[in-house]
């Protein structure tokens, strides 16, 4: 059998950050140039998003803490911890996430942790070892003997080439149960500043984990999304317009307001690797496809692949839902999205819509962007019924 994503799960910290007061903050910052008070409350209101979420509990805005550390409620000042006080929230925040992402997942499928053959675990906004791969075998009761990898550093598209490399295991392995975990708390990083790229990071970027389970073995009877293809391409423009470094006070992004622009010029040469697996789909993907997992790194970049392809709007229903609900998650936001569109589907299916069109496969194409500029695609197969 084919390897399957046999289950989908999500989990976010309980602080939600609601965006116009976010951007209000952004926009009362002291020392701001007089671009950046034009830049803040622009890149705000364009995003896309209502709500995001933060391990910072500091930022629920309506209280004060008696010692703070990223944001100074009595004077709504944002403050410039350094990078290890950051990377010990990660430490602690990470895990949790993890392992509750995690945990729903394989309850979600009615697998046992001890069946855990892989474990691949995925994050670009903290580092500590042993590390989260580690803690899944420690406080979750994976086997001690499963093999672990981590992809890190790698950027918003890296639970694409976590799927890939479960994919790989399974079609090595048939009995093979792979758990892919990916975190990321972006909002750590934020802080106030007149770049332009750090404004545009800073309305977008936010907290979450997302887990799939992925088998080619027959152990779930729920829906199961069919990994079909994948494939890699790097545009040969981008490399200095979305980057992602270490300094002092945090990770640094940049996060240029090109990158619409070169996602918009480059896409279709980008799919053509991956549509050449099913040349049908190639001819009129618009109509071959029913489901478009785009990344949501902003909403521009959704506006320009929904014009370049052709897309109906209710193709990128669940991308632009994620963006509004959740924000800019980096690695972790196209399993939100891909969860969005199988539950969508299901819903379908039971309705007299779905069972008009009983036995049609339904198609999704997964897209993630990352530094480099890289374009992480594949094809996926919704079975409702796993």
């Amino acid at each position: 059998m084919v390897a399957r994503i046999q289950a989908l799960a999500t989990a976010v910290p309980p602080t939600v950050l609601e965006q116009d007061s976010v951007r209000d903050v952004f926009a009362s910052q002291q020392g701001l140039s007089r671009l950046a008070q034009r830049l803040v409350p622009a890149a705000f209101n364009e995003s896309g998003i209502r709500t995001r979420r933060t391990v910072i509990e500091e930022l629920r805005l309506d209280r004060n803490s008696d010692d703070p550390v990223f944001f100074d409620g009595s004077t709504c000042t944002l403050l410039t911890p350094g990078t290890k006080v950051r990377n010990d929230l990660y430490i602690d925040e990470a895990t949790r996430l993890v392992l509750q992402a995690a945990k729903d997942a394989l309850d979600a499928c009615d697998i046992s942790p001890a069946d855990v053959t892989h474990i691949v675990t995925v994050s670009c906004t903290g580092f500590y070892a042993p590390g989260p791969d580690f803690m899944l075998v420690r406080d979750l009761g994976v086997s001690p003997s499963a093999q672990r990898f981590h992809l890190g550093f790698m950027g918003c598209y890296a639970s694409m080439p976590a799927l890939k490399l479960a994919k790989t295991f399974c079609d090595a392995d048939p009995d093979a149960i792979v758990l892919v975990v990916s975190v990321e708390l972006c909002t750590l990083h934020v802080r106030s500043s007149s770049d332009p790229d750090q404004i545009v990071a800073s309305s977008l970027f936010a907290d979450g984990a997302g887990a799939a389970v992925v088998s080619a073995r027959d152990v779930a009877h729920g829906p199961a999304l069919q990994l079909d293809a994948f494939e890699t391409m790097i545009t040969p423009v981008g490399e200095r317009d979305m980057a992602w470094t270490i300094g002092d006070e945090g990770f640094e992004m940049i996060l240029s307001t090109y990158v619409p622009h070169i996602i918009d010029e480059h896409i279709t040469g980008a799919l053509e690797p991956l549509f050449a697996h099913e040349p049908g789909v190639h001819e009129e993907p618009e109509r071959s496809i029913r489901n478009w997992a785009i990344h949501p790194g902003g909403r521009s970049i959704l506006d320009k692949v929904e014009s370049r392809m052709r897309l109906q709007p209710a193709q990128l229903r669940a991308s632009r839902e994620v963006l509004r609900d959740y924000g800019n998650m980096s690695s972790a936001t196209i399993l939100f999205v891909l969860r969005s569109i199988v539950d969508e589907a299901v819903g379908r299916a039971g309705s007299e819509e779905g069972r008009a069109e009983a036995g049609a496969p339904e198609r999704v194409c997964a897209m993630a962007f990352g530094p480099g500029l890289t374009v992480e695609t594949a094809l996926m197969t919704v079975l409702p019924n796993g």
